[in-house]
């Protein structure tokens, strides 16, 4: 996770957008598309791992009560709290310990392939205790990610570890990108 911070710090060194969502029509693209992919109209609680400067939670924020993004980065972050006010943004890396809230809505976008493949399977289970009944939406890019895991395995490590309380289903493969849905079933 170390060369991770590393990488993302010297991202976001000069800018609080390094990847110009504000201004990428495929970025644009592909939020509309992960709002598409969302089971439902309105949501109490809305978790997002890897929230970046909130460029996602734009789009996703205004259908829940309630909308926590979590970031490794504190200027992506500052710039999260400026683009969605109304929202609640934390500056921690996973892992870590989730916020204390019953989420009907997890989004991982493009986040999975950031992690260890240790460091999934906890997050699967930790998701599995805290985010009982959640609806779970991964975005996972497929092309070259610079890191030890690619998009499509760090997806396929997060899915075999959540079986048999998550079947995620492909909404959405532009082949740049694909975006899964499950439901995640509680214990008992």
């Amino acid at each position: 996770m170390i060369a991770t911070l590393k990488h993302l710090r010297a991202l976001y060194e000069h800018t609080d957008d390094p990847w110009n969502f504000a201004h990428s029509d495929y970025e644009q693209d592909k939020f509309r598309a992960t709002r598409r992919a969302l089971m439902r109209d309105s949501y109490r609680s809305a978790l997002e791992l890897g929230c970046g400067n909130g460029a996602l939670a734009r789009h996703i924020a205004p259908l829940c009560d309630n909308y926590t993004g979590i970031d490794a980065i504190e200027r992506a972050v500052i710039a999260a709290r400026k683009a969605v006010p109304e929202a609640r943004f934390i500056v921690d890396c996973y892992p870590c310990r989730l916020p204390d809230a019953t989420f009907d809505l997890v989004i991982l976008s493009e986040i999975l392939y950031f992690l260890t493949p240790d460091e999934i399977r906890h997050l699967a289970r930790n998701l599995s205790h805290n985010a009982r009944h959640a609806e779970v939406i991964c975005v996972t890019w497929l092309g070259e990610t610079e890191q030890a895991l690619q998009g499509a395995d760090a997806l396929e490590i997060f899915r075999q570890t959540m079986v048999p309380r998550l079947d995620l289903a492909l909404i959405a493969d532009t082949g740049l990108y694909r975006i899964d849905r499950g439901k995640l079933r509680g214990f008992g």
